[in-house]
């Protein structure tokens, strides 16, 4: 089997008294795309720097890209891309302008040739001289995602990439990530989007600093172990009725439907049953989702 791109054990960062990460495992093959999920403070953005190298942990080991995470740092960081949730980079100079000032940055032999091919792959050569200030959320978005990629990093950490950016935009965003994973490109993704966390090969949960729950999509839902209900057409009054039932954990408004989930399929049926034949409503058993799953495992081992 191949090297991991990441294994670390027991990473833990604290600042002042408070621990933000306490305790991570993971590993991560190459070429996979991996999920952070998790509220804010959560510590999914600490764990991101921690790993590549811009914060030292306070306890822990392992490595990154075959590098000490505790020591050897500066490696580290010369071989990950690193895409920050805010957009960095100089609004007043142009995409072209933002791209040449990278390839100085990383020192990168023929500066030119890889900003046009560059700007080639991410789509942006036709707005090479608009300024970055003029752009819509998701060409900034191109155009931070095309910073990172000029130096061929081997690892991609991204923090909530698609933060503020339009569906097409984040469509698109998320069909370049594949097509670079396809390539060999590791890339951790952290992100409050379910429909984004269902794209990644797989997922950890953070809360409270604690990895709550880690596996591919299909086995987080099993791990947790939620059964879900769908009632159509619910009365207005029927969340505030159901929540106290029996076998009852989550009731959601979808429109007008209702979700019912819970850890107990056999009470959970029983009161959902109750509830529609009382009320003359349809109720349908429902395949769980991973919000679903998220919010149990905050309800249930999260809280502090």
């Amino acid at each position: 089997m191949s090297v991991p791109v990441i294994a670390v054990q027991g990473l833990c960062k604290s600042f002042g008294s408070q621990r933000v990460v306490d305790g991570l495992d993971l590993t991560v093959e190459r070429g996979r795309i991996y999920g952070f999920l998790g509220p804010n403070g959560s510590g999914k953005t600490t764990s991101i720097r921690m790993l590549c190298g811009l914060l030292t942990p306070d306890a822990g080991s392992g490595t990154c890209l075959g590098f000490d995470v505790l020591t050897e740092s500066a490696a580290i960081k010369r071989r990950v891309g690193y895409m920050t949730q805010r957009f960095s980079w100089w609004e007043d100079l142009s995409i072209e302008e933002n791209l040449r000032f990278a390839a100085r940055m990383h020192d990168l032999r023929e500066p030119r040739r890889v900003v046009d091919q560059t700007l080639e792959r991410l789509g942006l050569s036709s707005r090479r001289r608009q300024l970055a200030g003029t752009l819509s959320g998701g060409w900034k978005q191109r155009l931070a995602l095309a910073a990172c990629l000029m130096h061929q990093p081997e690892l991609l950490l991204l923090d909530e990439p698609t933060a503020g950016v339009d569906p097409k935009a984040r469509r698109d965003f998320w069909s370049e990530i594949h097509a670079l994973a396809r390539e060999g490109l590791t890339v951790l993704v952290s992100t409050h989007y379910m429909d984004e966390a269902e794209r990644c090969h797989r997922l950890a949960y953070i809360a409270y600093g604690k990895l709550l729950a880690e596996g591919t999509p299909a086995e987080i839902l099993q791990t947790v172990g939620l059964s879900t209900w769908i009632i159509e057409a619910a009365p207005a009054s029927a969340a505030a009725e159901l929540k106290d039932r029996p076998g009852v954990e989550q009731v959601v408004p979808f429109g007008l439907r209702l979700h019912v989930s819970g850890a107990d399929a056999e009470t959970l049926a029983a009161s959902v049953s109750a509830y529609a034949e009382h009320h003359g409503v349809v109720a349908a058993r429902a395949e769980s989702s991973l919000e679903d799953a998220f919010i149990a495992l905050m309800r249930g081992r999260g809280s502090p």
